[in-house]
């Protein structure tokens, strides 16, 4: 079974920085897409940043110039870097992998971690 462990989470003030990380174990990590989503309270979980197997790195408008994903295949890690951030980035962080539907949207694996949560004070 896929295991996710999300860490790096905190309270930190608006304009301030934290770096998630996500160890993934149980799949074959390196040949997966992976993505990190984020939910707010009373919101949907929405897609934030995803990587392909080959490194390549989309990003969800809101976050696009703030937020940097990576990952180190060797750890089999997936990293968020998150810059300049606002009180509405609020919200629990996950990742998981992902997969194309025909038409080419992403879609999240079945198995989720615990998240960790990200607070940003005005």
């Amino acid at each position: 079974q896929v295991q996710y462990v999300e860490s790096g989470g905190g309270l930190v003030q608006a304009g301030g920085s934290l770096r998630l990380s996500c160890a993934a174990s149980g799949s074959t990590f390196s040949g997966n897409n992976m993505g990190w989503y984020r939910q707010a309270p009373g919101k949907q979980r929405e897609l934030v940043a995803a990587i392909s197997s080959g490194g390549s790195t989309e990003y969800a408008d809101s976050v696009k110039g703030r937020f940097t994903i990576s990952r180190d295949n060797a750890k089999n890690t997936v990293y968020l870097q998150m810059d300049s951030l606002k009180p509405e980035d609020t919200a629990v962080y996950y990742c998981n992998s992902l997969a194309r539907t025909y038409y080419g949207a992403y879609y999240p694996g079945a198995y989720w971690g615990q998240g960790t949560q990200v607070t940003v004070s005005s």
